[in-house]
């Protein structure tokens, strides 16, 4: 079993709310603490990751930025509670730009981290605490930036993902999609370019037995066993 994929099947996991599931081909982006992918689901095991990071996911970046700043882990769900409070145009972090579909989080980390080592510079402090007493709002403002820079590079190359290939039917799923600037991206650029989009449920953005069950019942489905004495293994791709 391959948990990346239940993550993608979730959305077709029956919850007795009636939610909608996707329609074939679609635009995947899988978003967790170690994978940033983008994949192309043309059937239930039919998927092919057509972007993907080449460095740090979008959950790994949030995680080692949030620890900077002397937040508990995981940082993601405090990065995104904090960036409620916070301008999300304080401060502009780095946007690399690589070809094609893939996406590159490295450089976003370290503007993060050397415009905090300036600003300590700058006010002539050693920690993070005593600056955040000399900077109002310093947290929230950081929080809230990196977010938004983060969501805008992830829907950039979705968005260019779609329209390269005429698909209108786009979902997101693993634990950033529980990430509610992310969320609302969705919403957004749904309506302004007509996507269809899919939101997993919270119960469905982490890993949970109802997507691995899910995804099993789409392999037997297709008569796709795995022998008794293979050798499991804790890294794949789709």
């Amino acid at each position: 079993m391959n948990h990346l994929q239940g993550h993608v099947l979730a959305h077709f996991v029956e919850d007795g709310t009636g939610l909608k599931h996707p329609e074939f081909p679609f635009l995947c982006l899988l978003v967790s603490g170690g994978n940033s992918q983008i994949v192309l689901v043309r059937a239930y095991n039919n998927m092919e990751i057509i972007g993907q990071t080449i460095d740090d996911a979008a959950g790994e970046a949030f995680d080692k930025c949030a620890k900077v700043l002397g937040l508990p882990y995981p940082g993601g769900p405090w990065i995104d509670k904090l960036a409620k409070l916070g301008d999300p145009n304080k401060y502009p972090f780095a946007k690399p730009n690589i070809p094609g579909y893939d996406y590159s989080f490295s450089g976003l980390k370290t503007s993060f981290l050397y415009t905090l080592r300036d600003m300590l510079k700058a006010h002539g402090v050693e920690t993070v605490e005593d600056l955040a007493a000399n900077v109002p709002n310093l947290r929230e403002d950081m929080c809230a930036s990196l977010q938004a820079t983060v969501v805008d590079i992830l829907m950039r190359k979705l968005k260019k993902a779609a329209q390269d290939l005429g698909i209108k039917q786009v979902a997101v799923a693993g634990g950033v999609s529980a990430n509610s600037a992310l969320r609302e991206a969705f919403v957004k650029y749904g309506k302004k370019y007509h996507w269809t989009v899919f939101i997993p449920p919270f119960s469905f953005t982490t890993d949970n037995a109802a997507m691995v069950c899910q995804a099993g019942y789409f392999k037997y489905l297709d008569s796709d066993f795995c022998p008794i004495d293979e050798v499991p293994f804790a890294k794949t791709t789709i």
